[in-house]
């Protein structure tokens, strides 16, 4: 395993996407928790869920209970191990997903995920989403109070534009690390705010990072599940998964990115991983980018 830092922290170059262990179609429990303990004898240190990954209504938290249960339950050593949780979005149990950035509701929410991760402060706690109803201010706002209340280590924000990342890092300032945007060969409109965020020393955390070779549950349906692309044609001839190639790419793009690829099976979550030792040549790169679609 290779690893990049989140501000001061080390983790692995490879975190794990908890979502698909919650919500709909999930695993039972016993998968569930394989599944984390794979990435953690893969070496993953980065594990990223949020309040609203679960599936039906009045389960709220539940991701954040199967981390920790998953965590406490290892048997090897879990103490380096970094848990990225979110805060800002509900699911009323229909499919739908909502959005509340107020700061009484991020104050209240980042105090439960605490309880329910067992720890005195979240390692990382990332703002969901924007709020259209609220002021981007006072959102942002309620991550720096939770900064100096303690609740909360170092903040991050996601599904963000560069004007609300320039505008966030004005008002945390250091206590901003890191940002999760949707970013894969197949959505690649969140290239400026990778510059950026790499140009600000931002950690740059790609979710859905497998679009274009497999679904994440929150794109939108597309289709089949393409193949035959330069992806699929490098890994064929590296003998590795096309999904590895992909991870790959993605460290390729700069040295902030430390892809968040979701997993339900502990033989997903370990192929991935093994992407943080795979180094693509220039003319594999470059065969890559004049495949990329637009």
């Amino acid at each position: 395993m290779r690893y990049r830092t989140i501000a001061h922290t080390t983790v692995s170059a490879i975190g794990l996407g908890a979502m698909p262990l919650s919500i709909e179609h999930r695993p039972d429990q016993t998968r569930a928790i394989a599944t984390v303990h794979a990435a953690l004898d893969a070496g993953v240190t980065l594990i990223d869920t949020a309040d609203s990954y679960h599936w039906h209504a009045g389960e709220e938290g539940h991701n954040e209970l199967l981390i920790a249960r998953a965590l406490a339950g290892y048997g090897g050593d879990a103490s380096g191990v970094l848990v990225a949780t979110k805060g800002g979005r509900g699911r009323p149990g229909d499919g739908s997903w909502t959005v509340t950035a107020t700061p009484a509701h991020l104050k209240q929410a980042a105090e439960a995920s605490a309880k329910r991760l067992g720890v005195d402060a979240i390692g990382l706690y990332q703002l969901h989403k924007p709020d259209p109803d609220v002021p981007w201010a006072e959102s942002v706002g309620a991550l720096r109070e939770l900064l100096e209340a303690g609740t909360i280590r170092a903040a991050g924000i996601s599904n963000v534009t560069t004007a609300q990342i320039r505008q966030a890092h004005e008002i945390l300032g250091d206590g901003l690390v890191s940002v999760q945007n949707q970013y894969s060969p197949a959505v690649r409109d969140s290239e400026p705010e990778l510059r950026l965020s790499t140009e600000l020393g931002l950690a740059f955390l790609p979710w859905s990072p497998l679009g274009g070779i497999s679904r994440s549950s929150l794109d939108s349906p597309s289709g089949p599940v393409s193949a035959g692309t330069a992806f699929h044609r490098i890994a064929a001839e590296r003998d590795v998964s096309p999904q590895q190639i992909v991870l790959a790419w993605l460290l390729a793009r700069s040295p902030a990115v430390i892809p968040l690829p979701g997993a339900s099976r502990p033989l997903s979550i370990t192929d991935s991983a093994r992407a943080a030792e795979l180094t693509l040549s220039a003319q594999e790169l470059a065969r890559l980018e004049d495949a990329l679609p637009g």
